[in-house]
Protein backbone atom coordinates (compact mmCIF):
# COMPACT_ATOMS: atom_id res chain seq x y z
CA UNK A 1 0.00 0.00 0.00
CA UNK A 2 1.39 3.38 -1.00
CA UNK A 3 1.64 6.36 1.33
CA UNK A 4 0.21 9.36 -0.53
CA UNK A 5 0.36 13.09 0.14
CA UNK A 6 -2.53 15.09 -1.32
CA UNK A 7 -1.97 18.82 -1.76
CA UNK A 8 -5.21 20.68 -2.46
CA UNK A 9 -5.04 24.19 -3.89
CA UNK A 10 -7.49 27.03 -3.28
CA UNK A 11 -9.03 25.43 -0.17
CA UNK A 12 -10.00 27.47 2.88
CA UNK A 13 -11.46 26.62 6.27
CA UNK A 14 -13.78 29.64 6.11
CA UNK A 15 -15.22 31.84 3.40
CA UNK A 16 -14.85 30.85 -0.24
CA UNK A 17 -14.05 27.19 -1.03
CA UNK A 18 -14.66 26.13 2.56
CA UNK A 19 -13.47 22.60 3.31
CA UNK A 20 -13.22 21.63 6.98
CA UNK A 21 -10.37 19.18 7.59
CA UNK A 22 -12.61 16.72 9.45
CA UNK A 23 -14.79 16.55 6.33
CA UNK A 24 -11.72 15.98 4.15
CA UNK A 25 -10.67 13.07 6.39
CA UNK A 26 -14.19 11.62 6.21
CA UNK A 27 -14.20 11.99 2.43
CA UNK A 28 -10.89 10.14 2.13
CA UNK A 29 -12.13 7.36 4.38
CA UNK A 30 -15.28 7.02 2.25
CA UNK A 31 -13.00 6.65 -0.80
CA UNK A 32 -11.31 3.68 0.90
CA UNK A 33 -8.15 5.52 1.94
CA UNK A 34 -6.60 4.36 5.20
CA UNK A 35 -5.10 6.31 8.08
CA UNK A 36 -6.01 9.72 6.64
CA UNK A 37 -4.54 12.67 8.51
CA UNK A 38 -4.64 16.34 7.64
CA UNK A 39 -2.02 18.97 8.31
CA UNK A 40 -3.43 21.89 10.32
CA UNK A 41 -6.03 23.76 8.22
CA UNK A 42 -4.01 23.57 5.00
CA UNK A 43 -6.02 21.26 2.75
CA UNK A 44 -3.09 18.83 2.77
CA UNK A 45 -3.57 15.18 3.72
CA UNK A 46 -1.51 12.04 4.15
CA UNK A 47 -3.02 8.57 3.79
CA UNK A 48 -2.46 5.04 2.45
CA UNK A 49 -4.10 3.62 -0.66
CA UNK A 50 -3.52 1.10 -3.45
CA UNK A 51 -5.16 3.42 -5.99
CA UNK A 52 -3.15 5.40 -8.55
CA UNK A 53 -2.49 9.14 -8.38
CA UNK A 54 -4.90 9.99 -11.25
CA UNK A 55 -7.71 7.95 -9.70
CA UNK A 56 -7.16 9.48 -6.25
CA UNK A 57 -6.81 13.06 -7.45
CA UNK A 58 -9.85 12.94 -9.72
CA UNK A 59 -11.87 11.08 -7.10
CA UNK A 60 -11.07 13.67 -4.43
CA UNK A 61 -11.86 16.60 -6.72
CA UNK A 62 -15.14 14.99 -7.83
CA UNK A 63 -16.22 14.16 -4.27
CA UNK A 64 -15.42 17.70 -3.07
CA UNK A 65 -17.36 19.14 -5.99
CA UNK A 66 -20.40 16.98 -5.23
CA UNK A 67 -20.42 17.83 -1.52
CA UNK A 68 -19.06 21.39 -1.38
CA UNK A 69 -19.72 22.82 -4.85
CA UNK A 70 -16.17 23.56 -5.98
CA UNK A 71 -13.44 21.49 -7.62
CA UNK A 72 -9.95 22.16 -6.24
CA UNK A 73 -6.81 21.19 -8.14
CA UNK A 74 -5.28 18.16 -6.38
CA UNK A 75 -1.59 17.29 -6.58
CA UNK A 76 -0.81 13.70 -5.57
CA UNK A 77 2.70 12.81 -4.42
CA UNK A 78 4.17 9.67 -2.94
CA UNK A 79 6.15 10.01 0.24
CA UNK A 80 9.33 9.43 -1.79
CA UNK A 81 8.41 12.13 -4.31
CA UNK A 82 7.83 14.62 -1.50
CA UNK A 83 11.20 13.83 0.06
Amino acid sequence: MTVWVALLRAVNVGGVNKLPMADLRDLLQAMGCQGARTYIQSGNAVFRSDKTAPVLGAGMADAIHRRFGFRPPVLMLTRAMLA
